[in-house]
């Protein structure tokens, strides 16, 4: 399954009132896990940012100076979020403005459905943790995902956030790479049992001591007197 996790930033808060998007942060995940391939752009939004947003996002009209149009990146992106399914925090923000700006450029498909289905994690975070805060800040504690690089909200930074906050809500894993030792352990495991076949990893046998080996003997007979007993190896049970 091909996955996009997006993310944007903004002029302002509303595109009621002409607001654009001034950055586009896209991570790929097939099969729950990340390809490496992103797509992040900043954009010229041609207009100024409110000082509220700015904050936020810490992008200033003069940082967008000399970078593309919306009109002139379009394609490139949707070609890059095509069929899969956008995974989008508080979904209804984002599409609101990437449709409204394929509208501006009269796209003749700007409904981002005809391009992608869409995953809001808020929404999804909302049904699991009714009554909570559901803030991407509030699930990466809650998730224990490391949040600390994200001085300001950036496309791309929050993008991957929510990939790990993602991944952890819906699987309990955040499995978003391997490294070589990890796959090398992967291949030599018991197809069965799935335990490793290392040649270099030593058991370690720690023998009990003559308490603790009473005590569990006494546990046993516990257990022999309220029914059988699978613990006790065959001949060995006693009455």
């Amino acid at each position: 399954m091909r996955q996009i996790v997006l993310d944007t930033e903004t002029t302002g808060l509303s595109t009621a009132q002409g607001h654009r998007i001034i950055e586009i942060g896209c991570i790929e995940m097939v099969n729950r896990r990340l390809t490496g391939r992103e797509y992040h752009r900043f954009v010229n939004p041609e207009r100024d940012i409110d000082e509220g947003a700015e904050r936020v996002h810490g992008i200033s009209r003069a940082d967008l100076e000399g970078q593309p149009r919306f009109g002139d990146i379009a394609e490139e992106m949707l070609e890059f979020i095509r069929g899969s399914e956008l995974v989008i925090h508080n979904a209804e923000f984002d599409v609101g403005f990437l449709e409204y700006e394929l509208s501006l450029m009269k796209h003749p498909q700007p409904a981002i459905s005809d391009h992608a289905l869409v995953l809001d994690t808020l929404s999804l975070a909302r049904e699991m943790h009714p009554g909570q805060r559901n803030s991407l800040d509030a699930l990466c504690k809650r998730y224990a995902v490391d949040n600390s690089r994200r001085d300001v909200h950036g496309a791309l930074i929050d993008s991957e956030l929510l990939a790990r906050v993602y991944l952890a809500m819906t699987g309990g894993q955040a499995a978003l790479s391997l490294d070589e030792n990890i796959v090398e352990v992967a291949r030599g495991s018991d197809a069965a049992g799935g335990r490793s076949r290392r040649a270099d990893l030593k058991l370690v046998v720690i023998e009990p001591n003559a308490d603790e080996a009473a005590e569990h003997e006494a546990f046993l007979k516990r257990m022999r007197e309220s029914g059988p007993c699978l613990w006790v190896a065959a001949g060995t049970e006693h009455d």
